[in-house]
């Protein structure tokens, strides 16, 4: 589990290997994400845009930029939580991913929250710190 707070908005990520989607003979690995944010503040928010930077084991980055996540824009009042799962490719056994959401208030006030770097790790590779 990863985690972290940015203006009061707790982002939780947990990823699992999915193995039974992958085929590393063909450099083909898979992984499941699954994200929960919480909102510790005082007033609600809405979750506009995703900005994703995921980055394989020989160095090639891929970003990723969208509005909202899985089709949604969630809109999370004090003490209210929004959790999704989501998956992402890589050519190689392992990676890393982190990113951030672009937050709106409703009276406009756009803010972005940053999503944990989270280590995706295969059982094809031994684990090492990213």
């Amino acid at each position: 589990m990863f985690q972290k707070t940015t203006h009061a908005i707790t982002i939780t990520a947990v990823p699992q290997f999915l193995a039974e989607h992958s085929e590393p003979s063909d450099d083909h690995f898979v992984w499941a994400y699954t994200i929960q944010l919480e909102n510790h503040g005082a007033e609600t928010v809405q979750l506009l845009n995703r900005h994703w930077r995921i980055t394989d084991d020989s160095g090639q980055m891929q970003e990723v930029h969208g509005a909202g996540v899985i089709g949604e824009q969630p809109v999370l009042k004090p003490g209210e939580a929004f959790r999704y799962t989501s998956g992402t490719v890589l050519h190689t056994p392992s990676g890393l991913m982190f990113g951030s959401y672009e937050m709106t208030t409703p009276e406009g006030k756009r803010f972005s929250v940053e999503i944990p770097a989270f280590s995706l790790d295969s059982p094809y590779v031994v684990a090492k710190a990213h």
